[in-house]
């Protein structure tokens, strides 16, 4: 099963998904915990179920179902900016992850928008 459709059912429809072994197993709680984690009236019930990582995922799931208030909620998540300037510096230079990271705190936004340049193909950005 698609882990968001436990944060879906978490968040809105308040429908127990936990009836079968295979849907617990399905249960990610760090995607669902990241996910609740955007918002300012679940960011403390996502807190507490990290904090109690060690239960079983049914009880984890039952308590945010019960516990969060209905409301449609939709976040993308945050990705580093670093990581389209990481890929710059790896294809320019052909270096490592490491070193690319390396270098990154070397170079100035200027220096890395001129490779961003050198490096361009084409098409959409």
């Amino acid at each position: 099963m698609n882990p968001y459709e436990y944060l879906n059912e978490i968040n809105y429809g308040k429908k127990d998904l936990m009836t079968s072994e295979q849907n617990e197993k399905d249960y990610v709680p760090f995607v669902i915990n990241r996910s609740l984690s955007y918002f300012q009236d679940t960011v403390g019930l996502s807190n507490v179920m990290n904090q109690y990582h060690f239960l079983d995922k049914k009880l984890q799931f039952h308590f945010l179902i019960n516990t969060v208030r209905k409301r449609k909620r939709f976040s993308k998540w945050d990705k580093p900016d670093e990581a389209s300037s990481i890929e710059v510096i790896k294809e320019y230079y052909g270096y490592s992850n490491e070193k690319a990271r390396q270098a990154l705190k070397l170079l100035t936004s200027e220096q890395i928008k001129i490779l961003n340049e050198k490096v361009y193909k084409g098409g959409r950005k």
